[in-house]
């Protein structure tokens, strides 16, 4: 059974090699049961030379954007370029550990869940860890996740034809929490493991870390998903609240 990695790669020169390896090494899979996308965003950096000690693994597929992407339509690349039966999304800064797919597969074949997600270890943008761990529950529902967001996109596996049937859009708002949204939506809860199988690393670049500009970004996806105004001012409420309960709690 096949399952496609996808990685865009965007300044992540000096930890690509960390994150391939991450999703080469799984342990309790069978020979071949892994192929890995690393996607090329026009990356200013020297993405080239990181990836060469990979160029003859036939595991790995190294491609290039012509044209800067972004994030979200990377990936939908990456799943359309997918040749497994399920795909798994992987950042470039972060890491798994050895045993995350096996587990996630079984429990997908288990229970017929539309998306598996885990906990994550959080590291400083050096690797260092701080003592962090943000945990998932076990299931979770549509109107759970309207509350707070509790999948992690670099922890998330879940079949390629239902992640074909929506892709990511909307990269000015939160692209793939729409995603999760949209999938529990149709399809029903999805499961979470609560073990840090996913290593991440805090950016001080990342969109979501200017709490104004994410608090309008989520409004933002509460309006996309058809809410008035006074019912997506609710969940931004709530959410809100989760978000200090989840980082400070």
């Amino acid at each position: 059974m096949l399952i496609s990695v996808i990685i865009p790669a965007y300044n992540a020169s000096n930890y690509i090699a960390n994150a391939v390896h991450s999703a080469l090494e799984q342990e309790d899979l069978a020979e071949n049961d892994v192929e890995v996308i690393v996607l090329n965003d026009c990356s200013p950096d020297d993405m080239d030379t990181a990836m060469k000690p990979f160029e003859c693994n036939p595991a790995v597929r190294y491609i290039k954007n012509e044209t800067n992407l972004g994030v979200a339509e990377t990936r939908n690349r990456g799943i359309k370029m997918a040749r497994g039966r399920y795909v798994a999304f992987l950042d470039a800064d972060d890491w798994w550990e050895p045993d995350k797919l096996a587990a996630q597969i079984a429990v997908l074949e288990e229970t017929h869940a539309p998306l598996c997600c885990s906990a994550r270890a959080l590291h400083a943008a050096d690797g260092t860890p701080i003592g962090r761990t943000i945990p998932v529950p076990q299931r979770i529902t549509y109107e759970e996740l309207l509350h707070t967001n509790t999948i992690p996109c670099g922890s998330v596996v879940m079949p390629t034809n239902i992640a074909r049937e929506f892709y990511m859009s909307h990269a000015e708002l939160h692209e793939d929490y729409i995603l999760w949204l949209q999938v529990t939506k149709k399809y029903g809860p999805a499961v979470g493991i609560n073990e840090p199988y996913l290593h991440c690393r805090l950016s001080e670049g990342g969109k979501s870390r200017n709490k104004l500009k994410s608090a309008q970004m989520q409004y933002g996806v509460y309006r996309l998903m058809g809410f008035g105004r006074l019912k997506s001012m609710y969940y931004l409420f709530s959410y809100a609240v989760n978000g200090v309960k989840k980082y400070y709690g």
